[in-house]
């Protein structure tokens, strides 16, 4: 095969690659049978919300790394969606990634998370959120540990960690 034919190969398929997604896509909140999504206007998320957490969850925005207590939690519980309360993800899946943010290798549930491509820094991201009320909760890599290789990396402002033996709180409702 000549260079030439190599390079042109090479110019078709590497953009079909980059723009591929990991998982299934989601541009949104979407009914997935096991929960009532919730539908809120900007102004009922600013009055449960403080700023940070809006700017978070409601505007794809990102926390500073090691900003986040949650990054140092390691007692067992639930983290749960600070916007509407569904258990995102447990204790026992959870590692230090030592990027500064809360990170797992797997959540609770895949139902629980939807994911679509970011390209904010021009890379190519795959962004989730809470599939219940389509809060921003962080980005989803390839670079984590076994048995998925999952990195689950997540703003802490965007979570609510629940200790084990206390009741998880009810789902927020409209």
């Amino acid at each position: 095969m000549s260079r030439r034919r190599l390079l042109a190969g090479l110019s078709l398929a590497l953009p079909a690659l980059w723009l591929g997604g990991c998982r299934s896509e989601s541009a949104g909140v979407q009914d997935n049978g096991l929960f009532e999504p919730l539908d809120l206007s900007e102004g009922q998320w600013r009055e449960i919300l403080g700023p940070e957490q809006y700017r978070i969850l409601r505007r794809d925005g990102t926390e500073p790394a090691f900003s986040s207590p949650l990054d140092r939690e390691w007692s067992d519980g639930t983290y749960v969606c600070a916007g509407c309360n569904l258990a995102l993800f447990a204790s026992a899946h959870k590692y230090d990634s030592g990027t500064g943010w809360p990170s797992f290798w797997q959540p609770i549930n895949d139902g629980h998370l939807g994911t679509k491509r970011d390209f904010k820094l021009v890379i190519p991201r795959t962004e989730y959120h809470c599939v219940r009320c389509g809060g921003h909760q962080g980005h989803v890599f390839s670079d984590g540990p076994e048995p998925t290789g999952q990195r689950w990396c997540n703003n802490g402002v965007a979570l609510s960690f629940v200790p084990e033996g206390q009741p998880l709180p009810e789902l927020r409702e409209a």
